[in-house]
């Protein structure tokens, strides 16, 4: 009796692995730095714009404090593959939606006025590749592209010369 039931785990064990071997590898994007860029403008003229960028683009903001320089966003939903790299699985990148947020640091630098901005993404609802349906389930870390932060500083560098 115990041979049959050793016999039926291992069985068991060999099916699970066979199975997980064909779901395909996950691999997480490389997160990159904080981005970091200067405005040539004075802080009180680079935090008003900045407020004004994010504004126009709609972010919902948690918290900003003027006096500490730091602006923290809540999460809102970003495109993945525009604003967010969540990543592929075996050669199929993960498509859909993640949530962003955002953490910005301005500082007083002479006549200029240097911001930070860290990111923080993971899939909300997402596939493998172009075909199926979205699932939220299992949630996947993700890397910003870049692309917000440069939109963003595009936009606040535009305002601070009007």
């Amino acid at each position: 009796m115990g041979s049959t039931t050793t016999g039926r785990f291992a069985l068991a064990g060999v099916g699970a692995l066979v199975l997980a071997g064909c779901g395909g590898l996950y691999v997480s994007p490389l997160a990159p730095p904080p981005y970091r860029a200067e405005v040539p403008a004075a802080y009180e003229r680079t935090w008003t714009a900045l407020v004004r960028a994010l504004a126009r683009e709609n972010v919902p903001l948690r918290a900003i404090a003027r006096d500490s320089g730091v602006i923290a966003s809540d999460d809102f939903v970003a495109p993945i593959g525009v604003y967010a790299d969540c990543g592929r699985i075996g050669d199929d990148r993960l498509e859909g939606e993640a949530l962003a947020t955002f953490t910005i640091f301005v500082e007083r630098d002479g006549r200029a006025t240097q911001v930070q901005i860290n990111a923080k993404m993971r899939t909300q609802a997402h596939r493998k590749g172009t075909s199926g349906t979205l699932r939220s389930t299992p949630v996947y870390q993700c890397a910003s592209t870049g692309r917000f932060e440069a939109n963003l500083l595009d936009a606040v560098r535009d305002l601070v010369r009007d």
